[in-house]
């Protein structure tokens, strides 16, 4: 079994490498290699003296020629312009997210042509995906049925991947399958171009100590999941048999609702008051209107039938992120 891992030198890559390697099989067969590319270096935790383990650099749709020159059994496709960078940059997000996504599709494709080899692609799409406008409101609660409108380009770019990936999977290029992550709280490192971004900053930062700013209203109602139960995720759709998936549309992973303020509470109770009044609000309207018009509510019935289900509560979340810095 040889797998690509696009993405691979972000938190939610590493961790993906570290699991595989720990399960040390993808869908019953023995995993012989992992390589792993990024525009990016790849660098620890990720293990990279396991003999399985091969690193590429170079940005992707560049390197794709080079990289398909070998056959593989599954991908994951994780790299991506984030929502912030793609709302700055119009022409960067059609590249990084649509021509990227369509090139890799096409290498797959000619893969299946070529050598008979059906991959299987996991796609991590987004909550981004669903938003509401006058012809179409934003429900209360997002249902696996619900319509996906995208207020965002980054949005955008997702929900029309999931369609690429459906139809290419339908015509059997590819075994495809696409989860739809919430946002991922809490990641460590420093904060990147996401506007999400600021759901872990209020809470790594002031853990060690340090300020943080709050863009949004506290009252935001957001979506949110750890990243173990993020990676659990991925691993369980990625390698579900396609009867279990229920079809070719993506999945919502299971999803913790609560406000911006919970989260600070859940902060206070675990570090004290001194340690929240280290996060100061200073509202930003363009990262307040882009995590506005994601929901905030889901009812992930198609997770829950894979055995997937939300974080307990933001305090375990909490806990668990302290217990990797251990």
């Amino acid at each position: 079994m040889k797998l690509l891992i696009t993405g691979a030198a972000g938190f939610l890559g590493r961790e993906l490498v570290r699991a595989l390697l720990a399960q040390s099989q993808f869908k019953g067969q023995a995993i012989e290699s992992l390589l792993l590319t990024d525009q990016i270096a790849v660098t620890d935790p990720v293990p990279l003296d396991d003999q399985r383990v091969q690193v590429h650099q170079g940005d992707l749709l560049d390197s794709l020629p080079e990289l398909f020159e070998s056959v593989y059994d599954g991908v994951f496709h994780l790299a991506s312009a984030v929502s912030a960078e793609c709302e700055a940059d119009f022409s960067l997000g059609l590249r990084a997210n649509l021509a990227t996504t369509q090139a890799l599709l096409e290498h797959l494709r000619q893969q299946q042509s070529d050598t008979g080899v059906q991959a299987t692609l996991f796609f991590a799409s987004s909550v981004a995906v669903f938003g509401g406008d006058a012809g179409v409101p934003l429900p209360e609660v997002i249902t696996d049925s619900t319509l996906p409108v995208p207020q965002s380009s980054y949005g955008i770019h997702k929900f029309v991947c999931e369609q690429l990936i459906a139809d290419y999977t339908r015509k059997g290029f590819i075994d495809g399958r696409v989860a739809r992550l919430m946002t991922v709280s809490v990641r460590p490192g420093r904060p990147n171009g996401a506007a999400s971004s600021f759901l872990s900053g209020i809470v790594r930062e002031p853990l060690a100590g340090e300020s943080a700013s709050c863009p949004v209203d506290p009252d935001t109602s957001v979506a949110v999941a750890s990243p173990r139960n993020t990676i659990d995720g991925i691993l369980r759709v990625a390698q579900a048999d396609r009867a279990e998936l229920g079809g070719r549309t993506a999945i919502n992973l299971p999803a913790l609702s609560l406000t911006v303020a919970d989260m600070l509470d859940a902060l206070e109770d675990i570090a004290g008051a001194d340690t929240r009044a280290l996060v100061e609000v200073q509202e930003d309207s363009a990262i307040g209107r882009v995590v506005g018009s994601w929901p905030g509510r889901f009812e992930a019935t198609r997770a829950a039938a894979l055995g997937l289900i939300p974080d307990a509560s933001f305090h375990d979340i909490i806990h668990q992120y302290i217990e990797s810095l251990e």
